[in-house]
Protein backbone atom coordinates (compact mmCIF):
# COMPACT_ATOMS: atom_id res chain seq x y z
CA UNK A 1 0.00 0.00 0.00
CA UNK A 2 1.23 3.57 -1.08
CA UNK A 3 0.82 6.97 0.79
CA UNK A 4 1.44 10.40 -0.81
CA UNK A 5 2.15 13.04 1.77
CA UNK A 6 2.34 16.59 1.18
CA UNK A 7 5.88 18.52 1.10
CA UNK A 8 4.41 20.06 4.33
CA UNK A 9 3.87 17.29 5.93
CA UNK A 10 6.91 15.59 5.14
CA UNK A 11 8.93 18.63 6.55
CA UNK A 12 7.05 18.30 9.79
CA UNK A 13 7.77 14.74 10.14
CA UNK A 14 11.21 15.24 9.18
CA UNK A 15 11.62 17.68 11.56
CA UNK A 16 10.47 15.22 14.80
CA UNK A 17 11.92 12.76 13.13
CA UNK A 18 15.59 14.47 13.20
CA UNK A 19 14.64 16.06 16.44
CA UNK A 20 14.12 12.13 17.81
CA UNK A 21 17.11 10.71 15.72
CA UNK A 22 19.58 13.52 17.08
CA UNK A 23 19.24 12.25 20.89
CA UNK A 24 21.56 9.49 19.85
CA UNK A 25 24.97 10.39 17.42
CA UNK A 26 24.87 7.75 15.49
CA UNK A 27 21.21 7.73 14.24
CA UNK A 28 20.67 8.49 10.37
CA UNK A 29 19.21 11.61 9.92
CA UNK A 30 16.51 12.44 7.27
CA UNK A 31 17.58 16.06 6.13
CA UNK A 32 15.14 16.57 3.10
CA UNK A 33 13.28 14.76 0.29
CA UNK A 34 10.91 15.91 -2.01
CA UNK A 35 8.33 12.98 -1.67
CA UNK A 36 7.78 10.06 1.17
CA UNK A 37 5.91 7.26 1.04
CA UNK A 38 5.45 3.60 2.18
CA UNK A 39 5.20 0.04 0.59
CA UNK A 40 4.80 -2.43 3.12
CA UNK A 41 4.19 -5.45 0.50
CA UNK A 42 7.74 -5.02 -1.52
CA UNK A 43 10.01 -2.73 0.74
CA UNK A 44 8.61 -4.00 4.85
CA UNK A 45 9.75 -1.07 7.01
CA UNK A 46 11.25 1.08 5.14
CA UNK A 47 10.39 4.83 4.23
CA UNK A 48 10.76 5.31 0.75
CA UNK A 49 12.37 9.02 0.02
CA UNK A 50 12.46 10.29 -3.74
CA UNK A 51 13.54 13.38 -5.03
CA UNK A 52 11.45 15.51 -6.80
CA UNK A 53 12.16 18.78 -8.43
CA UNK A 54 15.75 20.06 -7.61
CA UNK A 55 15.09 19.23 -4.30
CA UNK A 56 17.30 15.71 -3.67
CA UNK A 57 17.30 13.20 -1.03
CA UNK A 58 19.43 13.75 2.08
CA UNK A 59 20.49 11.92 4.71
CA UNK A 60 23.01 12.75 7.50
CA UNK A 61 24.77 10.72 9.95
CA UNK A 62 27.43 11.11 11.95
CA UNK A 63 29.09 13.75 9.86
CA UNK A 64 28.61 12.47 6.49
CA UNK A 65 25.69 13.26 3.75
CA UNK A 66 24.50 10.96 1.75
CA UNK A 67 22.32 12.82 -1.12
CA UNK A 68 20.51 10.73 -4.02
CA UNK A 69 17.45 10.57 -6.38
CA UNK A 70 15.50 7.74 -4.25
CA UNK A 71 16.40 6.15 -0.75
CA UNK A 72 14.85 3.42 1.32
CA UNK A 73 15.09 4.30 4.68
CA UNK A 74 14.51 1.52 7.64
CA UNK A 75 14.44 2.98 10.91
CA UNK A 76 14.61 0.64 12.99
CA UNK A 77 17.58 -1.06 11.66
CA UNK A 78 19.43 2.50 11.48
CA UNK A 79 19.85 1.78 7.40
CA UNK A 80 19.14 2.66 4.10
CA UNK A 81 19.27 1.68 0.40
CA UNK A 82 20.21 4.90 -1.84
CA UNK A 83 20.22 5.17 -5.32
CA UNK A 84 20.48 6.96 -8.66
CA UNK A 85 23.55 9.84 -8.60
CA UNK A 86 24.39 8.47 -5.24
CA UNK A 87 26.59 11.27 -3.52
CA UNK A 88 28.41 10.90 -0.20
CA UNK A 89 30.58 13.55 1.52
CA UNK A 90 32.43 13.70 4.29
CA UNK A 91 33.48 17.50 5.24
CA UNK A 92 35.98 18.21 3.14
CA UNK A 93 38.33 15.41 2.73
CA UNK A 94 35.86 13.01 1.42
CA UNK A 95 33.61 12.83 -1.76
CA UNK A 96 32.27 10.10 -2.98
CA UNK A 97 29.88 9.06 -6.12
CA UNK A 98 28.21 5.87 -6.84
CA UNK A 99 25.02 4.25 -8.97
CA UNK A 100 23.80 2.51 -5.54
CA UNK A 101 25.00 2.75 -1.76
CA UNK A 102 23.29 0.56 0.92
CA UNK A 103 24.11 1.87 4.33
CA UNK A 104 24.22 0.26 7.96
CA UNK A 105 24.32 3.52 10.49
CA UNK A 106 24.81 1.26 13.73
CA UNK A 107 28.21 -0.64 12.04
CA UNK A 108 29.11 2.45 9.84
CA UNK A 109 29.50 0.04 7.06
CA UNK A 110 28.14 0.56 3.88
CA UNK A 111 28.29 -0.51 0.30
CA UNK A 112 28.92 1.42 -3.08
CA UNK A 113 29.05 -0.19 -6.24
CA UNK A 114 28.57 0.84 -10.02
CA UNK A 115 30.77 3.77 -11.13
CA UNK A 116 32.10 4.71 -7.78
CA UNK A 117 34.49 7.47 -7.88
CA UNK A 118 35.82 8.34 -4.53
CA UNK A 119 37.89 12.02 -4.53
CA UNK A 120 40.08 13.50 -1.57
CA UNK A 121 42.08 16.85 -2.05
CA UNK A 122 45.19 14.76 -3.31
CA UNK A 123 43.93 11.33 -5.01
CA UNK A 124 41.13 10.30 -6.61
CA UNK A 125 39.83 6.16 -6.71
CA UNK A 126 37.68 5.00 -9.60
CA UNK A 127 36.05 1.26 -9.33
CA UNK A 128 32.99 -0.66 -9.54
CA UNK A 129 32.62 -1.60 -6.24
CA UNK A 130 33.72 -0.08 -2.73
CA UNK A 131 33.28 -1.49 0.80
CA UNK A 132 33.57 1.58 3.97
CA UNK A 133 33.57 1.05 7.47
CA UNK A 134 33.34 4.48 8.86
CA UNK A 135 34.05 3.42 12.21
CA UNK A 136 37.54 2.01 11.48
CA UNK A 137 38.30 4.35 8.94
CA UNK A 138 38.34 1.78 5.92
CA UNK A 139 37.76 1.43 2.60
CA UNK A 140 38.50 -1.31 0.43
CA UNK A 141 37.74 -2.85 -3.03
CA UNK A 142 37.39 -5.95 -4.71
CA UNK A 143 36.85 -4.76 -8.62
CA UNK A 144 39.70 -3.33 -10.54
CA UNK A 145 40.63 0.11 -9.20
CA UNK A 146 42.80 3.02 -10.43
CA UNK A 147 43.79 5.82 -7.89
CA UNK A 148 45.75 9.04 -9.53
CA UNK A 149 47.74 10.81 -7.11
CA UNK A 150 48.98 13.86 -8.54
CA UNK A 151 51.35 12.50 -11.63
CA UNK A 152 51.10 8.69 -10.88
CA UNK A 153 48.28 6.51 -11.20
CA UNK A 154 47.60 3.29 -9.38
CA UNK A 155 45.98 0.46 -10.38
CA UNK A 156 45.25 -3.16 -9.08
CA UNK A 157 42.43 -5.95 -9.03
CA UNK A 158 42.01 -5.27 -4.81
CA UNK A 159 42.95 -2.76 -2.68
CA UNK A 160 42.56 -0.97 0.99
CA UNK A 161 42.03 2.51 1.84
CA UNK A 162 43.38 3.02 5.83
CA UNK A 163 41.94 7.00 5.62
CA UNK A 164 43.78 7.70 8.60
CA UNK A 165 47.23 6.76 7.86
CA UNK A 166 46.34 7.77 4.23
CA UNK A 167 48.00 4.37 3.23
CA UNK A 168 46.61 1.87 0.41
CA UNK A 169 47.32 -1.23 0.19
CA UNK A 170 47.07 -2.87 -3.18
CA UNK A 171 46.76 -6.53 -4.38
CA UNK A 172 46.86 -8.43 -7.54
CA UNK A 173 48.39 -7.10 -10.56
CA UNK A 174 49.29 -4.13 -8.85
CA UNK A 175 50.59 -1.10 -11.05
CA UNK A 176 51.96 2.44 -10.69
CA UNK A 177 52.53 4.37 -13.84
CA UNK A 178 54.83 7.59 -13.60
CA UNK A 179 56.29 9.38 -16.71
CA UNK A 180 59.78 8.83 -14.91
CA UNK A 181 59.10 5.09 -13.70
CA UNK A 182 56.62 2.16 -13.89
CA UNK A 183 55.56 -0.31 -11.25
CA UNK A 184 54.77 -3.93 -11.56
CA UNK A 185 54.13 -5.71 -7.97
CA UNK A 186 52.09 -8.22 -6.55
CA UNK A 187 51.23 -6.05 -3.25
CA UNK A 188 51.91 -3.45 -1.84
CA UNK A 189 51.13 -0.21 0.61
CA UNK A 190 51.49 2.88 -0.92
CA UNK A 191 51.34 6.04 1.40
CA UNK A 192 49.24 8.93 0.35
CA UNK A 193 51.48 12.04 1.82
CA UNK A 194 54.98 10.49 1.63
CA UNK A 195 54.14 8.91 -1.66
CA UNK A 196 56.21 5.92 -0.12
CA UNK A 197 55.59 2.40 -1.64
CA UNK A 198 56.35 -0.50 0.95
CA UNK A 199 57.04 -3.80 -1.63
CA UNK A 200 55.74 -7.50 -0.66
CA UNK A 201 56.17 -9.86 -2.88
CA UNK A 202 57.49 -9.95 -6.95
CA UNK A 203 58.09 -6.10 -7.82
CA UNK A 204 59.37 -4.93 -11.24
CA UNK A 205 60.34 -1.17 -11.07
CA UNK A 206 61.04 0.80 -14.57
CA UNK A 207 62.91 3.57 -14.69
CA UNK A 208 64.40 5.56 -17.38
CA UNK A 209 67.99 4.53 -17.09
CA UNK A 210 67.02 1.45 -14.12
CA UNK A 211 65.48 -1.35 -13.80
CA UNK A 212 64.56 -2.94 -10.52
CA UNK A 213 63.58 -6.57 -9.22
CA UNK A 214 62.81 -8.10 -5.51
CA UNK A 215 59.99 -9.36 -3.23
CA UNK A 216 60.46 -6.97 -0.45
CA UNK A 217 61.73 -3.43 -0.06
CA UNK A 218 60.83 -0.02 0.29
CA UNK A 219 60.73 2.65 -2.46
CA UNK A 220 60.06 6.40 -2.23
CA UNK A 221 58.54 7.41 -5.04
CA UNK A 222 59.05 11.46 -5.38
CA UNK A 223 62.86 10.97 -5.11
CA UNK A 224 62.92 7.94 -6.49
CA UNK A 225 65.18 6.38 -3.79
CA UNK A 226 64.79 2.89 -1.87
CA UNK A 227 65.95 0.08 -0.53
CA UNK A 228 64.76 -3.83 -1.63
CA UNK A 229 65.43 -7.42 -0.20
CA UNK A 230 64.96 -10.78 -1.34
CA UNK A 231 66.11 -11.91 -4.63
CA UNK A 232 66.64 -7.97 -5.00
CA UNK A 233 68.78 -7.07 -8.21
CA UNK A 234 69.63 -3.54 -10.18
CA UNK A 235 69.94 -3.46 -13.46
CA UNK A 236 72.09 -0.26 -14.22
CA UNK A 237 74.76 1.00 -16.65
CA UNK A 238 74.63 -2.40 -18.19
CA UNK A 239 75.52 -4.28 -14.97
CA UNK A 240 73.03 -6.29 -12.75
CA UNK A 241 73.32 -5.89 -8.98
CA UNK A 242 72.28 -8.42 -6.65
CA UNK A 243 72.79 -8.99 -2.97
CA UNK A 244 70.83 -9.77 0.23
CA UNK A 245 70.17 -6.10 0.37
CA UNK A 246 70.21 -3.40 -1.99
CA UNK A 247 69.99 0.19 -1.69
CA UNK A 248 69.23 3.13 -4.36
CA UNK A 249 69.31 6.56 -5.52
CA UNK A 250 68.30 7.84 -8.77
CA UNK A 251 69.20 11.22 -8.51
CA UNK A 252 72.87 10.46 -6.70
CA UNK A 253 72.99 8.35 -9.32
CA UNK A 254 74.15 5.51 -6.43
CA UNK A 255 73.36 2.29 -5.02
CA UNK A 256 75.01 -0.40 -2.91
CA UNK A 257 74.38 -3.75 -1.86
CA UNK A 258 75.17 -5.70 1.02
CA UNK A 259 76.05 -9.11 1.57
CA UNK A 260 76.81 -12.40 -1.07
CA UNK A 261 76.76 -9.14 -3.93
CA UNK A 262 77.12 -10.00 -7.38
CA UNK A 263 77.70 -7.37 -9.88
CA UNK A 264 77.56 -8.45 -13.62
CA UNK A 265 79.08 -6.91 -16.38
CA UNK A 266 76.78 -7.94 -18.98
CA UNK A 267 78.78 -6.26 -22.05
CA UNK A 268 82.53 -7.91 -20.92
CA UNK A 269 80.33 -10.84 -18.82
CA UNK A 270 82.63 -10.63 -15.96
CA UNK A 271 81.85 -10.81 -12.56
CA UNK A 272 82.60 -9.46 -9.02
CA UNK A 273 81.49 -10.59 -5.78
CA UNK A 274 82.10 -9.63 -2.64
CA UNK A 275 79.63 -8.90 0.81
CA UNK A 276 79.62 -4.62 0.17
CA UNK A 277 79.53 -3.02 -3.27
CA UNK A 278 78.90 0.91 -3.92
CA UNK A 279 78.26 1.98 -7.79
CA UNK A 280 78.59 5.39 -8.65
CA UNK A 281 77.03 5.39 -11.93
CA UNK A 282 77.66 8.97 -13.53
CA UNK A 283 81.59 7.70 -12.87
CA UNK A 284 81.14 4.24 -14.16
CA UNK A 285 82.60 2.84 -10.91
CA UNK A 286 81.82 0.38 -8.65
CA UNK A 287 84.23 -0.69 -5.35
CA UNK A 288 83.38 -4.20 -4.14
CA UNK A 289 85.08 -5.76 -0.58
CA UNK A 290 84.37 -7.89 2.00
CA UNK A 291 86.14 -10.88 0.10
CA UNK A 292 85.75 -9.40 -3.08
CA UNK A 293 86.77 -11.90 -5.73
CA UNK A 294 86.25 -10.68 -9.73
CA UNK A 295 85.95 -13.20 -12.52
CA UNK A 296 86.90 -13.08 -15.75
CA UNK A 297 87.28 -15.18 -18.68
CA UNK A 298 90.62 -16.24 -20.69
CA UNK A 299 91.33 -18.76 -22.15
CA UNK A 300 87.62 -20.14 -21.94
CA UNK A 301 88.65 -20.72 -18.21
CA UNK A 302 87.60 -18.34 -14.90
CA UNK A 303 90.16 -16.16 -14.11
CA UNK A 304 89.59 -15.54 -10.47
CA UNK A 305 91.25 -12.06 -8.84
CA UNK A 306 90.64 -11.44 -4.88
CA UNK A 307 91.85 -8.46 -3.09
CA UNK A 308 90.46 -6.96 0.26
CA UNK A 309 88.64 -3.80 -2.29
CA UNK A 310 88.31 -4.37 -5.89
CA UNK A 311 87.55 -1.03 -7.73
CA UNK A 312 85.95 -1.06 -11.65
CA UNK A 313 85.87 2.29 -13.48
CA UNK A 314 85.09 3.09 -16.99
CA UNK A 315 82.43 2.47 -19.43
CA UNK A 316 81.76 -1.35 -20.27
CA UNK A 317 83.55 -0.44 -23.08
CA UNK A 318 86.97 0.37 -21.76
CA UNK A 319 86.48 -1.15 -18.58
CA UNK A 320 89.81 -0.93 -15.69
CA UNK A 321 89.59 -3.47 -12.89
CA UNK A 322 92.03 -2.40 -10.04
CA UNK A 323 92.81 -4.79 -7.01
CA UNK A 324 94.07 -3.38 -3.52
CA UNK A 325 95.69 -5.45 -1.04
CA UNK A 326 96.25 -8.93 -0.88
CA UNK A 327 95.79 -9.60 -4.05
CA UNK A 328 95.77 -12.98 -5.46
CA UNK A 329 95.13 -14.75 -9.07
CA UNK A 330 93.67 -18.57 -9.46
CA UNK A 331 93.65 -19.84 -13.18
CA UNK A 332 93.58 -23.62 -14.26
CA UNK A 333 97.15 -23.06 -15.14
CA UNK A 334 98.15 -19.82 -13.63
CA UNK A 335 98.21 -18.14 -9.87
CA UNK A 336 99.76 -15.22 -8.63
CA UNK A 337 99.63 -12.99 -5.48
CA UNK A 338 100.91 -9.36 -5.29
CA UNK A 339 99.62 -6.15 -3.08
CA UNK A 340 97.89 -4.27 -6.09
CA UNK A 341 96.13 -5.21 -9.63
CA UNK A 342 95.94 -3.55 -12.79
CA UNK A 343 93.71 -4.90 -15.31
CA UNK A 344 92.54 -3.62 -18.27
CA UNK A 345 89.58 -5.85 -19.72
CA UNK A 346 89.17 -4.00 -23.36
CA UNK A 347 93.05 -4.59 -24.54
CA UNK A 348 93.54 -7.73 -21.67
CA UNK A 349 96.45 -6.01 -19.97
CA UNK A 350 97.13 -7.26 -16.09
CA UNK A 351 99.81 -5.27 -14.06
CA UNK A 352 100.67 -6.78 -10.85
CA UNK A 353 102.51 -4.27 -8.48
CA UNK A 354 104.10 -4.76 -4.98
CA UNK A 355 103.78 -1.90 -2.16
CA UNK A 356 106.14 0.96 -2.28
CA UNK A 357 109.24 0.22 0.23
CA UNK A 358 109.32 3.24 2.80
CA UNK A 359 112.55 4.67 3.53
CA UNK A 360 113.00 2.93 6.12
CA UNK A 361 112.14 -0.29 5.04
CA UNK A 362 114.86 -0.01 2.25
CA UNK A 363 117.45 0.93 4.59
CA UNK A 364 116.87 -2.27 7.16
CA UNK A 365 115.30 -5.00 4.63
CA UNK A 366 117.26 -7.37 3.62
CA UNK A 367 117.21 -8.19 -0.44
CA UNK A 368 115.35 -11.50 0.74
CA UNK A 369 112.65 -9.45 2.38
CA UNK A 370 112.51 -7.19 0.07
CA UNK A 371 112.12 -9.41 -2.69
CA UNK A 372 109.21 -11.34 -0.33
CA UNK A 373 107.85 -7.96 -1.41
CA UNK A 374 107.28 -8.42 -5.08
CA UNK A 375 104.61 -9.98 -7.21
CA UNK A 376 104.85 -13.16 -8.08
CA UNK A 377 103.22 -15.80 -10.88
CA UNK A 378 103.09 -19.66 -11.30
CA UNK A 379 102.57 -20.68 -14.90
CA UNK A 380 102.14 -24.81 -13.96
CA UNK A 381 105.61 -25.40 -11.55
CA UNK A 382 107.73 -22.33 -12.79
CA UNK A 383 107.52 -19.57 -10.16
CA UNK A 384 107.96 -16.55 -11.55
CA UNK A 385 108.69 -13.00 -9.57
CA UNK A 386 109.70 -9.06 -10.17
CA UNK A 387 109.18 -5.41 -8.61
CA UNK A 388 106.33 -5.57 -11.59
CA UNK A 389 104.60 -8.09 -13.55
CA UNK A 390 102.90 -7.19 -17.03
CA UNK A 391 100.63 -10.13 -18.82
CA UNK A 392 98.39 -9.67 -21.62
CA UNK A 393 95.42 -11.38 -23.33
CA UNK A 394 95.17 -11.20 -27.05
CA UNK A 395 91.59 -9.55 -27.61
CA UNK A 396 89.68 -12.18 -29.99
CA UNK A 397 90.75 -15.29 -28.40
CA UNK A 398 90.82 -14.29 -24.99
CA UNK A 399 94.28 -16.63 -24.54
CA UNK A 400 97.77 -15.35 -22.75
CA UNK A 401 99.82 -13.71 -25.56
CA UNK A 402 102.73 -11.93 -24.06
CA UNK A 403 104.88 -11.31 -20.33
CA UNK A 404 106.59 -8.71 -19.16
CA UNK A 405 108.58 -8.85 -15.71
CA UNK A 406 110.72 -6.00 -14.61
CA UNK A 407 112.83 -5.35 -11.87
CA UNK A 408 114.66 -8.14 -10.43
CA UNK A 409 113.42 -10.63 -12.59
CA UNK A 410 113.63 -13.90 -10.85
CA UNK A 411 112.41 -17.80 -12.23
CA UNK A 412 112.68 -20.45 -10.26
CA UNK A 413 111.54 -24.01 -10.78
CA UNK A 414 111.71 -27.30 -8.40
CA UNK A 415 114.23 -29.84 -10.02
CA UNK A 416 112.55 -32.78 -10.29
CA UNK A 417 115.01 -35.21 -9.82
CA UNK A 418 116.93 -33.88 -6.75
CA UNK A 419 115.63 -33.65 -3.39
CA UNK A 420 116.31 -30.27 -2.84
CA UNK A 421 117.83 -28.56 -5.89
CA UNK A 422 116.27 -25.61 -7.55
CA UNK A 423 116.74 -24.29 -11.08
CA UNK A 424 117.24 -20.30 -11.27
CA UNK A 425 117.24 -17.30 -13.36
CA UNK A 426 117.60 -13.39 -12.92
CA UNK A 427 117.82 -10.84 -14.09
CA UNK A 428 116.51 -7.01 -14.57
CA UNK A 429 113.84 -7.99 -17.43
CA UNK A 430 111.97 -10.63 -18.66
CA UNK A 431 110.19 -10.39 -22.09
CA UNK A 432 108.42 -13.94 -22.84
CA UNK A 433 105.28 -14.74 -25.22
CA UNK A 434 102.70 -17.58 -25.16
CA UNK A 435 101.46 -20.10 -27.62
CA UNK A 436 97.73 -21.26 -27.50
CA UNK A 437 97.65 -20.38 -24.04
CA UNK A 438 101.07 -21.70 -22.59
CA UNK A 439 104.72 -20.40 -22.15
CA UNK A 440 106.66 -20.35 -25.33
CA UNK A 441 109.27 -18.76 -25.23
CA UNK A 442 111.25 -16.55 -22.47
CA UNK A 443 114.39 -13.97 -23.27
CA UNK A 444 115.99 -12.18 -19.66
CA UNK A 445 118.13 -9.59 -20.00
CA UNK A 446 120.98 -7.61 -18.21
CA UNK A 447 122.90 -9.08 -15.55
CA UNK A 448 121.59 -12.16 -16.19
CA UNK A 449 122.40 -15.40 -13.78
CA UNK A 450 121.77 -18.92 -13.88
CA UNK A 451 122.00 -21.95 -11.69
CA UNK A 452 120.39 -25.31 -13.54
CA UNK A 453 120.52 -28.83 -13.01
CA UNK A 454 122.19 -30.96 -15.75
CA UNK A 455 121.35 -34.76 -16.15
CA UNK A 456 121.91 -37.16 -19.14
CA UNK A 457 120.15 -38.63 -21.12
CA UNK A 458 119.69 -41.79 -19.05
CA UNK A 459 118.55 -39.39 -16.27
CA UNK A 460 121.69 -39.29 -14.50
CA UNK A 461 123.04 -35.47 -12.56
CA UNK A 462 126.09 -34.25 -14.46
CA UNK A 463 126.56 -31.36 -12.79
CA UNK A 464 125.45 -28.01 -11.59
CA UNK A 465 125.93 -25.26 -13.86
CA UNK A 466 126.31 -21.98 -12.81
CA UNK A 467 126.21 -19.18 -15.60
CA UNK A 468 126.75 -15.23 -15.78
CA UNK A 469 125.70 -13.82 -19.06
CA UNK A 470 123.93 -10.49 -20.66
CA UNK A 471 121.09 -11.99 -21.87
CA UNK A 472 119.44 -15.82 -22.40
CA UNK A 473 116.37 -17.48 -24.32
CA UNK A 474 114.41 -19.96 -22.85
CA UNK A 475 112.10 -22.12 -24.76
CA UNK A 476 109.70 -24.06 -22.98
CA UNK A 477 107.95 -27.38 -23.98
CA UNK A 478 104.78 -28.79 -22.46
CA UNK A 479 105.27 -25.46 -20.14
CA UNK A 480 108.68 -26.77 -18.76
CA UNK A 481 112.44 -25.53 -19.70
CA UNK A 482 113.48 -27.35 -23.01
CA UNK A 483 116.41 -25.24 -24.13
CA UNK A 484 118.36 -22.62 -22.62
CA UNK A 485 120.59 -20.09 -24.82
CA UNK A 486 122.76 -17.85 -23.88
CA UNK A 487 123.92 -14.62 -25.19
CA UNK A 488 127.11 -12.12 -25.51
CA UNK A 489 129.88 -13.54 -23.45
CA UNK A 490 128.89 -16.29 -21.25
CA UNK A 491 130.89 -16.89 -18.34
CA UNK A 492 130.28 -19.85 -16.27
CA UNK A 493 131.04 -23.38 -14.88
CA UNK A 494 129.45 -26.71 -14.41
CA UNK A 495 130.23 -28.34 -10.85
CA UNK A 496 129.98 -32.15 -9.70
CA UNK A 497 127.21 -31.82 -7.19
CA UNK A 498 129.22 -32.88 -4.25
CA UNK A 499 131.85 -30.14 -5.34
CA UNK A 500 129.14 -27.18 -4.76
CA UNK A 501 128.51 -25.60 -1.62
CA UNK A 502 125.08 -25.75 -0.24
CA UNK A 503 125.19 -21.88 0.41
CA UNK A 504 126.25 -21.69 -3.32
CA UNK A 505 123.33 -23.93 -4.81
CA UNK A 506 121.08 -20.49 -4.47
CA UNK A 507 121.45 -16.93 -6.53
CA UNK A 508 121.27 -13.86 -4.03
CA UNK A 509 117.56 -13.04 -3.73
CA UNK A 510 116.15 -16.67 -4.17
CA UNK A 511 112.99 -17.47 -2.43
CA UNK A 512 110.77 -20.68 -2.93
CA UNK A 513 107.21 -18.93 -2.51
CA UNK A 514 105.29 -22.34 -3.03
CA UNK A 515 103.74 -22.00 0.41
CA UNK A 516 102.03 -18.71 -0.69
CA UNK A 517 100.50 -19.81 -3.93
CA UNK A 518 96.96 -20.61 -3.74
CA UNK A 519 95.39 -23.35 -4.92
CA UNK A 520 91.53 -23.38 -4.65
CA UNK A 521 89.25 -20.72 -4.37
CA UNK A 522 89.06 -21.46 -0.31
CA UNK A 523 92.72 -20.31 -0.62
CA UNK A 524 92.23 -17.40 -2.16
CA UNK A 525 90.59 -15.77 0.91
CA UNK A 526 93.73 -17.58 3.33
CA UNK A 527 95.65 -14.73 5.25
CA UNK A 528 98.37 -17.30 5.56
CA UNK A 529 98.53 -17.71 1.65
Amino acid sequence: MQRNISLLVVSCCLLVSGFLFGQEKRIVQIQQAGSFEKDEANFKGANILTKKGDLRVKLFHDGALIESDKSFFYPKDNAFKAEGEVVFTQGDTIRMTSDYMQYDGTSGKAKAWGNVFLEQPDMTLETDTLFLNRFEDLAYYETPGTIIDSATTLKSNRGKYFMKEKKYRFISNVRIDNPEYKVTSTQLDYFTDANEAYLYGPTTIIGIDYDIYCESGYYDTTTQTGYFKRNAEILYNNKIIEGDSLYFENERNYASATRKVVVTDTINQSIIRGNYAEIFKAKDSAIITRKALAINIIENDSLYIHADTLIGTGPSEARILRGYYGVKILKKDLRGKSDSLYLDEINGRIELHKRPLTRKENQVLSVDEKNRRNPVMWFNDSQMSGEVIYMKTDFETKKLDSLFIFGNAFIVEKDSLSENGYNQIVGKELYGDFLDGALNELDVIKNTQVLYYLYSEEGELVGIDKTICSALNIKFKDNEIEDISFYVNPKGDVFPNKDLDPNLRTLEGFLWRKEERPETLEDLFQKNK
